[in-house]
C-alpha cells in the first residue's frame, strides 16, 4: 500500500468558541484546508510551525516524540484544533513539527471521526458501517 493523503480542515477551536457566544463573526474564525499524509501510525494531529502560527494556536505544553528514525524530540503541544474531514469532525491538540514538515493524520483524530483507510483505492473514507454519524464504543 502506498501512501494515503487526504484533504482536511483545520479550525482554530478557541475561534469556535468565540464564534458561538457571539463575541466574532464566522468570517474572523482562522481555518486552513491542509492535504494531510494519513498515519495510523502516529497518535495525534501533528502540524508544522506554519500552521500553528496562521492559526495562531496556543502553546499547552511540550512533550517528547518518538521519531520514526528512532530519534526523540520535544514538541510543542497547540490546541484546541478542531478536524473537519467530510461529514465528520474532532477536536484534538496537535504536536508542532518544525519548519515545513507535512502534516499527519494520526490514529487518535482518525478513530474520533470513525474514518479508515480503503487499502484499495488508496484513500481516507467514512466508515462505510456508519456513513452518516460516527459510532464510538464506551466498553
Amino acid at each position: 500500500m502506498g501512501l494515503v493523503y487526504a484533504e482536511i480542515e483545520l479550525i482554530r477551536g478557541d475561534d469556535l468558541a468565540l464564534y458561538r457566544h457571539g463575541v466574532i463573526t464566522e468570517d474572523q474564525i482562522k481555518r486552513l484546508k491542509v492535504n494531510a499524509l494519513v498515519d495510523s501510525g502516529a497518535y495525534m494531529l501533528a502540524i508544522n510551525e506554519h500552521i500553528k502560527t496562521q492559526l495562531d494556536l496556543p502553546v499547552l505544553e511540550q512533550q517528547v516524540a518518538h521519531l520514526a528514525d528512532e530519534s526523540e524530540v520535544k514538541l510543542d503541544i497547540v490546541g484546541p484544533v478542531e478536524v473537519r474531514f467530510k461529514n465528520r469532525s474532532t477536536t484534538v491538540r496537535a504536536m508542532v513539527l518544525p519548519g515545513e514538515e507535512e502534516v499527519l493524520l494520526g490514529s487518535i483524530p482518525m478513530e474520533d471521526m470513525d474514518v479508515l483507510v480503503d487499502p484499495k483505492q488508496q484513500r481516507l473514507v467514512v466508515n462505510p458501517a456508519n456513513p452518516y454519524i460516527a459510532k464510538k464504543p464506551l466498553k
